[in-house]
């Protein structure tokens, strides 16, 4: 049986704006993600994800399409596009674009058209509202001029489509054809369980992100992922789908999963895990034993950088603990999703002026919550400010980069055996050729207090969560650490892959 190229991959995400900037605008472009396909072949990735790069107004980074069938200005032209995915293929990359179903812009035609009273049910408007809250904070209704409200659970600029109307699903269909047509190797799906909402509308008391509730995950959804596999397999190449599926457990989150429906589904159970063995291997083993095809990730344009959520007090420990999880998650049977920047070891920057800030979620909290932007703050390519080779010609990137990022750029770390940058190069070689040859089921190996050993055949996964250093299972060879090892030691914070020998004992002896 052939193994789909999806199942083993390693998938960079690049946040468009913030990646690499050709225009010298101080906003990242596709041009800019073109220049540097290079770079990415270099680190080793199997993959990459745009997020959105549509005509838009901006008010959630992109989120909020005006036009699905068209590029912003801001990122360059629907040939940029085309040229990306054309020089991507030749470097021997699959191109993941980000698909928005659950909502549109404001600034959408059939937004427009339905503030006039043309169409409304293509969007859920109603004559009175439930307590139904905003995910960025505030209610998830906004009144228009003739008095009714209609519902959005991210920003008023964000209108939620009505899924009931049979036009939605055509429209989604046709775009999905559209960018395949342009060469798209797979789509991942924005706030996939989210698409219809139950009948009435009712009251909730706990607005969280549950499986099925009034606000997120009715099981309608499930037949509009069956109408989008038939589409994604009538197309040549193993096109795929992965879902940003929130759920309160794997089984639920196997239900995306079926052979007809989603390829994928994103783990994040695994980035929201503590650093603790404990807690690592109960997501390990709810995950592999419910969902067919894994995924992990550690980090994405959501969420705190995983550097700074594993050690915010100490940043030297914060890093190492980023380091020894690479290597967990990239043991781990299943795909990997790396998100830009993590392989300089950018940390997340805690101290962006308010004035600089762009994120919805810092606006409509009134400034309690921080926001986003601070996991998107643009990367650093080389030691020169002001945007640290970002943007050509001395551009202020669009959000304030610290000093500090000259130390991680990529013109620094080059080269320096041991940088994070040069690490990450050496894993990923490293997973690429064992991936293939190695079982996909793993095995629990006897661990000592505070650590995690396992196997996958003959590959070893050792990594130390607690204070003090533990002894190395047996093996023959040492194939990577994330930091030195001592006298047959593994350090606390720190992982290693491991050539077993034949007599390594399983957690069962």
């Amino acid at each position: 049986m052939d193994i789909p190229w999806w199942r083993d991959a390693v998938v960079y995400e690049i946040y468009v704006r913030s990646f690499a900037d050709a225009s010298g605008d101080g906003v990242g472009d596709l041009a800019g993600v073109r220049e540097r396909l290079p770079y990415l072949r270099g680190l080793g990735v199997d993959a990459i994800w745009l997020t959105p790069f549509y005509r838009s107004p901006m008010a959630d980074g992109g989120y909020d399409v005006a036009d699905y069938r068209d590029v912003d200005p801001l990122f360059g032209t629907l040939g940029d596009f085309e040229a990306l995915v054309a020089d991507a293929h030749e470097h021997d990359l699959r191109v993941i674009v980000d698909i928005v179903p659950n909502h549109s812009s404001s600034e959408h035609p059939w937004f427009q058209a339905a503030l006039r009273g043309e169409g409304r049910d293509r969007y859920i408007f109603r004559d009175t509202v439930n307590n139904w809250q905003s995910t960025f904070g505030g209610p998830a209704w906004t009144r228009t001029p003739d008095g009714q409200y209609y519902l959005h659970l991210f920003a008023p600029g964000q209108p939620d489509f009505n899924w009931r109307n049979p036009e939605v699903h055509a429209e989604f269909l046709d775009v999905l054809r559209f960018w395949l047509d342009r060469g798209v190797d797979g789509f991942r799906i924005d706030v996939a369980m989210g698409l219809y909402k139950a009948e009435g509308l009712p009251d909730v008391g706990d607005q969280s992100f549950k499986s099925v509730s009034p606000v997120w995950g009715q099981p309608e959804v499930h037949n509009v992922y069956r109408d989008w596999r038939r589409v994604l397999d009538a197309y040549p190449g193993e096109r795929m789908a992965v879902g940003e599926v929130w759920t309160d457990s794997p089984e639920d989150l196997a239900l995306y999963l079926r052979p007809d429906e989603l390829h994928q589904s994103f783990n994040f159970a695994w980035l929201q895990a503590p650093w603790s063995p404990t807690a690592f291997k109960k997501v390990i083993d709810d995950t592999v034993s419910t969902v067919p095809f894994a995924t992990w990730v550690l980090s994405n344009h959501d969420v705190v950088r995983h550097r700074t959520r594993y050690g915010t007090a100490d940043p030297g420990t914060g890093l190492a603990r980023a380091r020894a999880a690479l290597l967990a998650m990239l043991a781990l049977p299943g795909s990997a999703y790396l998100y830009q920047g993590e392989e300089l070891g950018l940390p997340e920057v805690t101290d962006l002026p308010d004035e600089a800030r762009q994120d919805p979620v810092f606006f409509q909290s009134k400034g309690k919550l921080p926001g986003r932007d601070g996991c998107r703050v643009p990367i650093p390519w080389t030691v020169d400010p002001p945007s640290h080779g970002f943007s050509p010609g001395g551009a202020e990137p669009w959000l304030p980069q610290p000093e500090s990022f000259a130390e991680l750029s990529v013109e620094k770390q080059e080269g320096v055996a041991d940088s994070t940058l040069e690490f990450y190069r050496r894993a990923l070689a490293c997973r690429r050729e064992l991936v293939r040859s190695i079982p996909y089921t793993l095995e629990w190996l006897k661990s000592p207090e505070g650590a995690l050993f396992f196997a996958r055949g003959p590959l070893i996964c050792a990594i130390n969560c607690g204070t003090r250093p533990v002894r190395l299972p047996k093996h023959e060879e040492v194939l990577l650490s994330s930091a030195p090892l001592r006298r047959g030691l593994l350090p606390p914070d720190t992982a290693v892959w491991l050539r077993s020998a034949s007599t390594a004992p399983s957690a069962e002896e």
